[in-house]
């Protein structure tokens, strides 16, 4: 498909979805009046901050402030893109998506990619039952047929052409399999002519297929069944894998659990088969790299607690201090970090299967927490008993402390060091509750006047056509808004301009027409916010009572405008004539005033 998504059909398709049915199925939700709560899956709470809004088909998060329609809930609880979440509601309601062709356009190649790579899958799955070697290598090390099967593991051939041959008969299918890093190009010699040759990238090895949020192969990750180097060999970056994003095993712990509440990082693919095999379903794995920000982003709008499993010898210690130091600015209250060290000569895979899980979940409950393992590491770098040694720790500390976002987290942390090094807190130089500055959007889009009152209407306008946007056709004063010098104006008359050539019944819909641009989070702060006018017929009236007085306030400061310019200059006869307008309205709402009087 090609060209970009109407958004008349985005309309029809948030009218039909039922955000409810779409939460519900991934979060459970207990009913309370017109709404529904739960915990929030995007942060570890045990009291219900987590709102939807049927009626709006909006949902808000209290708590941590996650907020948007049913596209965003995808997009933000399943990790999809938008066009993804798009795609996915509507194959719930039975729609087909139409496309607004535009002659700069392209197509996007995506499909295929996944196709092929699914291919391929299929193909190293085929494989593995075709090689008595590699079967006998997987129930060497444990692993059950129903395990590979869940997990897709395979077998590529020990051939330069296998996938090629299979998979490659065209050059549009080379292309497509080198573009998914499948097949290698070979080396030309300079001067050489003719067409490239090509070779398969995975020989002889056991397939791991790497899965996305829909369960989709993105890439590959292979071993060696005997010796050979390298022991591990990954798919290269594509336009599909982005391995500092990824996690192998994430969908197949989501698949065994809606609702996680922890995750165990682990750095090997064996090591997550083997844990989910023994009932550990929530292990995943980094892929070859150490545990970015990006990945414990991923796990933190999925639960709130993430251990980290590493070897006790010095290459996972090493890789355990990375995964902290990555973790810092993702330390917030209600989150969990922790740390756990393997026996000397022992990894998940083989650890599990000697102890059983029960022992294996048992050492996890014990994980060191990210704090006691950051002073511990720190303090064993400097000698404790002496003024340089304590000095040293709060020269190493410090910087680190300065990562983790302010809060109550960072100020226990460094009143912790500050013990340590034999200082008051105050004189340690952390600083500890340094204010967050509030959101552009929301210092940008009505912002203070001089009157409080004035700022106020204008984010009532607002505030009431987030709520009830089937109310902007009842405004008829709209024209004379354009009068008004506030910065906040040309929002408001965005939205009656839009909404009455283009009505919408729900917040939603209308939030999602603000998609990509700065305003929207101001919009939905506002749609956050209660509305204490019950009904669209109440609304309306406020609506058109404070748009009057803004109205009012715009062809007071014209007036004032057109008079000063007359006592310099004088007036063109527009101007006259415009004057004269404004004067006699103004007259005629003063003597409506003194007869109500």
């Amino acid at each position: 498909m090609s060209g970009r998504i109407p958004q008349h059909f985005i309309d029809e398709l948030i009218a039909r979805t039922d955000l409810v049915e779409v939460i519900g199925s991934r979060v459970p939700l207990k009913k309370q009046g017109k709404e529904f709560k739960a915990c929030c899956p995007f942060h570890g709470e045990k009291t219900p901050s987590f709102t939807v809004a049927p009626e709006k088909q909006f949902y808000h998060c209290f708590g941590c402030g996650a907020h948007g329609t049913a596209l965003g809930f995808l997009m933000e609880h399943d990790h999809l893109s938008f066009v993804e979440a798009v795609e996915e509601l509507a194959s719930r309601a039975g729609l087909e998506i139409p496309r607004e062709h535009q002659q700069t356009a392209r197509p996007a190649p995506s499909e295929g990619l996944f196709r092929m790579l699914e291919e391929a899958a299929e193909y190293y799955r085929r494989g593995l039952k075709n090689s008595p070697r590699a079967r006998e290598y997987f129930r060497g090390r444990g692993v059950a047929g129903e395990t590979a099967a869940r997990f897709g593991l395979g077998y590529a051939p020990d051939a330069w052409d296998g996938v090629l041959t299979e998979l490659g008969s065209t050059d549009a299918e080379r292309m497509r399999l080198l573009q998914v890093g499948l097949i290698i190009e070979r080396e030309r010699r300079t001067g050489s002519a003719g067409s490239p040759g090509f070779y398969d990238r995975f020989r002889d090895r056991v397939m791991f297929p790497i899965r996305d949020a829909r369960g989709r192969t993105i890439a590959f990750g292979g071993r060696v069944l005997d010796k050979g180097e390298p022991k591990y060999l990954n798919s290269p970056e594509t336009e599909l894998f982005h391995k500092g994003r990824e996690l192998y095993g994430l969908y197949e712990a989501r698949q065994a659990s809606r609702t996680l509440t922890r995750i165990v990082v682990v750095e090997g693919y064996m090591d997550v088969v083997r844990l989910h095999q023994a009932g550990i379903t929530y292990a995943a794995a980094t892929l070859g790299t150490a545990t970015t920000p990006e990945h414990l982003s991923r796990i933190f709008r999925i639960c709130s607690e993430v251990i980290f499993c590493f070897d006790g010898d010095r290459a996972g210690r090493a890789a355990a201090w990375r995964a902290l130091e990555n973790s810092l600015n993702q330390v917030r209250e209600g989150r969990q970090i922790r740390f756990l060290f393997l026996p000397e000569g022992h990894d998940p895979d083989s650890l599990v299967g000697a102890e059983g899980a029960e022992a294996f979940e048992k050492r996890l409950s014990g994980a060191m927490p990210l704090s006691e393992y950051f002073l511990s590491h720190l303090s064993s770098q400097a000698d404790l008993q002496t003024v340089d040694g304590r000095a040293r720790l709060g020269e190493l500390a410090r910087p680190l402390i300065e990562r983790i976002p302010p809060g109550i987290y960072r100020e226990l942390l460094a009143d912790e060091l500050a013990k340590l090094v034999g200082l008051e807190p105050s004189r340690m130089g952390i600083a500890v509750n340094a204010p967050e500055p509030p959101p552009a959007a929301a210092r940008s889009a009505v912002p203070a006047g001089k009157s409080g009152l004035r700022r106020n209407l204008l984010r009532q306008c607002i505030h009431l056509l987030v709520h009830y946007p089937e109310i902007a056709h009842t405004v008829t004063e709209s024209g004379a808004l354009a009068l008004v010098e506030r910065p906040g104006i040309p929002l408001l008359l965005e939205l009656l301009q839009e909404l009455q050539a283009r009505p919408c019944a729900t917040t939603g819909a209308l939030l999602e027409r603000w998609r990509g641009r700065p305003e929207v989070e101001h919009l939905a702060k506002l749609a956050a916010m209660e509305c204490l006018i019950p009904d669209a017929a109440g609304a309306a009236r406020e609506l058109s009572d404070a748009v009057h007085q803004l109205a009012r306030e715009g062809a007071g400061r014209r007036r004032e405008q057109l008079l000063s310019k007359h006592g310099r200059e004088g007036l063109t006869d527009e101007e006259k004539a415009e004057l004269q307008t404004l004067l006699t309205t103004h007259a005629g709402e003063r003597a409506e005033a003194d007869d109500r009087t």
